[in-house]
């Protein structure tokens, strides 16, 4: 319990930040609500899994790479920790940037025509493994939680509890937003919830660039 309480500050930080990350749509998660919208629900959750089995993917790729990084070079961290913490204020800038913004939330299906559940997912996985972005958000993500000789389940447990994040936001995603009501709602709070983003962003990349290796 005492090591857990000593990296429970952590952990929970980056499941915030993972979280909060999802709250503010990017491409992925816009085609997966289009998708609700203009094919059916059905659609929008397969698109939904396969874009969540990517972030998985790219949590499990991320947390590897770093441990084993830092297992060789433990200096690495100092560099580790400044790119995600840059990369965390560029997302507050770009929050603050969409709250002040008066444009609404544009979505869009996938192009192509209809697919089967099984494409849908398949083109989901594949948009999330070969977006560039993804790699950023996990190391900026995996920093907050993963200290210098932090054990392995440290890793373990920012991947089980960012991919049950992942999979059970993006399933909402596609299962609220298959009505128009949703995006109506979403629409009128969209400002503020950006706002909210902008700071918390701010927050975690300064905690991260003044932390302590």
């Amino acid at each position: 319990m005492d090591a857990l309480a000593e990296y429970l500050p952590g952990l929970i930080l980056a499941y915030s930040a993972f979280l909060l990350s999802i709250m503010s749509p990017g491409p992925n998660i816009l085609a997966v609500i289009g998708t609700s919208m203009s094919v059916n629900r059905k659609s929008g959750l397969a698109l939904a899994l396969g874009v969540s089995s990517g972030s998985f993917c790219w949590a499990i790729l991320t947390v590897v790479g770093l441990s084993a990084l830092l297992g060789t070079y433990a200096s690495a961290l100092l560099i580790i920790k400044i790119t995600g913490g840059l990369y965390l204020l560029w997302l507050a800038y770009k929050s603050l940037r969409s709250a002040a913004s008066s444009q609404d939330l544009q979505t869009r299906a996938l192009a192509g025509g209809h697919r089967s559940l099984v494409q849908y997912y398949g083109r989901g996985w594949m948009v999330q493994m070969t977006n560039p972005k993804a790699a950023l958000s996990w190391v900026a993500i995996i920093s907050l939680g993963l200290q210098n000789d932090a054990p392995y389940w440290v890793g373990l447990l920012i991947v089980l509890g960012t991919g049950f994040l992942s999979v059970a936001i993006h399933c909402l995603y596609a299962m609220a937003f298959s009505t128009p009501v949703m995006v109506r709602f979403y629409g009128k709070a969209r400002r503020w919830i950006q706002g909210f983003l902008a700071a918390f962003f701010a927050f975690a990349g300064i905690k991260l660039l003044t932390s302590r290796l």
